[in-house]
């Protein structure tokens, strides 16, 4: 998972070349890129923010993370319709 702090917004961009993109707000200061990341997460895949966790990448921006109670495969598919419904959204 490659992470994008300092974004605009938050929003799961989709997967390029088997690797999800993911914008946050946050600075990658003290952690806080980090903490938005699973807390947004947690969010657009509708379970609770102790069900994500982050594995490895702490301090880069490519990420490690797990989502438990999930096969791979249930992960995925509820990525990819969240970054395909924003993509389809109209700007503004």
């Amino acid at each position: 998972m490659a992470l994008h702090p300092r974004s605009k917004g938050n929003q799961i961009v989709g997967f390029r070349d088997g690797v999800l993109h993911v914008r946050v707000t946050a600075p990658p200061v003290g952690g806080k890129a980090n903490e938005a990341l699973l807390s947004f997460l947690a969010l657009v895949m509708g379970i609770k923010e102790g069900e994500v966790g982050l594995m490895g990448g702490e301090r880069q921006r490519n990420k490690v993370v797990a989502i438990y109670g999930m096969s791979l495969q249930e992960v995925t598919t509820r990525l990819e319709r969240v970054a395909i419904v924003r993509q389809r959204r109209p700007p503004g």
